[in-house]
């Protein structure tokens, strides 16, 4: 299996630097930056080599999406975005829209998915955005909302209703008929280019529509699968981040004449913390490896890992503010965003209490051990 480029680390560093607080801020990543990610296929790492892309395994994706998510929670939600879009037209497509896709996205243009409406989030079967056939075109009707990264794409991979089933279409985000609102003022991965789309009897050749006809929640499940894990290494990267911030401040701060470090009701905290990256790292490798395994359970891996690692991700950002108290209440401190963000995972790609009713049914279903 193919390996990410030696200076990947190294290119987030560069682009990334001190500026995430900035971008937090701002409510934006400059385009330059995300456009460097995306030209050297990094936002979508693991698009075959055959379609341009790098190849690489879940695994060694996952854990890159883990750094970058310690660096810039908003920029591993592109991220997460670009790799969803990637994996729908992989597992949707046919051979000649992954030629006309997946280049692209592997090669500089920028992605979203637009699954969530107005009065469709948690229940998808309530969508009502429709992708009607009309001799050799489609018209696509509807309103989706809170479509991550929406702001910066080139094609919004859209899913609706199609005749008796669904379907997704690559949507040009640039199409007569579409409007792209942003978000103002997210709570959580502020840059991350949130926004409401809406879909105006937006006319597309057919050749843009995938997996035209399938069952909607066989579709959804399909796409949001690859999106699961993705949050699920991107809290991996929050929790790092707090652990790293939390025992820098704790040895450092000295507080009744001895570190924070040393007051054990302090280090509980970091104890849990460190519990918390572990727990969730073990399961996201576990995710991985049934994913580039083919395993039958890589689907079900990938609801546990989203899970766990969104409630640790919550819990350990909020032990890392208790270690640093007002060190951490300034807006857009490393621990701060986390907080936001971290709290922000447990409720896409599927809330906490979404992913307990998927893991209920498995338990039900399971067959004895």
């Amino acid at each position: 299996m193919p390996e990410l480029p030696a200076d990947a680390r190294e290119f987030v560093d560069d682009l990334v630097g001190d500026r995430a607080a900035e971008w937090d801020l701002a409510g934006l990543i400059p385009d330059d930056v995300l456009r460097s990610l995306a030209t050297r296929g990094l936002l979508c790492a693991e698009v075959p080599q055959a379609s341009g892309g790098l190849g690489v395994s879940s695994a060694a994706n996952g854990e890159f999406t883990a750094y970058v998510g310690s660096r810039c929670s908003s920029l591993r939600s592109v991220m997460t975005s670009q790799g969803m879009a990637a994996w729908t037209i992989q597992r949707l497509g046919n051979p000649q829209q992954h030629a006309e896709y997946l280049p692209k996205l592997a090669g500089g243009q920028l992605a979203a998915v637009a699954f969530s409406e107005p009065a469709a989030g948690s229940d998808l079967s309530a969508m009502t955005t429709t992708i009607e056939p009309d001799g050799d075109a489609v018209v696509v009707r509807g309103q989706k909302v809170w479509t991550t990264a929406a702001h910066y794409a080139d094609m919004i991979v859209v899913v609706g209703r199609y005749g008796s089933g669904a379907a997704a279409v690559v949507v040009p985000a640039s199409a007569p008929g579409v409007t792209v609102t942003r978000v103002p003022r997210p709570s959580g991965c502020r840059a991350a280019g949130h926004a409401d789309v809406r879909l105006d009897d937006v006319r597309l050749p057919a050749s843009a529509v995938l997996g035209g006809g399938q069952p909607l929640m066989l579709l959804v499940t399909t796409a949001l699968a690859y999106g699961r894990l993705s949050v699920a290494w991107g809290c991996v990267g929050i929790l790092r981040a707090c652990l790293d911030a939390a025992r820098h401040h704790a040895r450092a701060r000295q507080q009744f004449g001895r570190p924070l470090a040393q007051h054990q009701l302090v280090g509980r905290h970091l104890a849990n913390l460190l519990t918390g990256e572990q727990i969730a790292t073990r399961m996201c490798e576990h995710a991985s490896r049934c994913w580039d395994s083919g395993s039958p359970d890589m689907v079900v891996a990938s609801v546990l890992a989203k899970q766990v690692s969104a409630v640790q991700a919550a819990q350990g950002a909020a032990a890392a503010v208790q270690v640093l108290g007002s060190a951490a209440a300034h807006e857009g401190h490393a621990v701060e965003r986390a907080y936001r963000d971290a709290k922000l995972m447990e409720l896409i790609e599927g809330s906490t209490e979404i992913c307990q009713l998927i893991l209920s049914d498995h338990a039900v279903s399971m067959t004895a051990r």
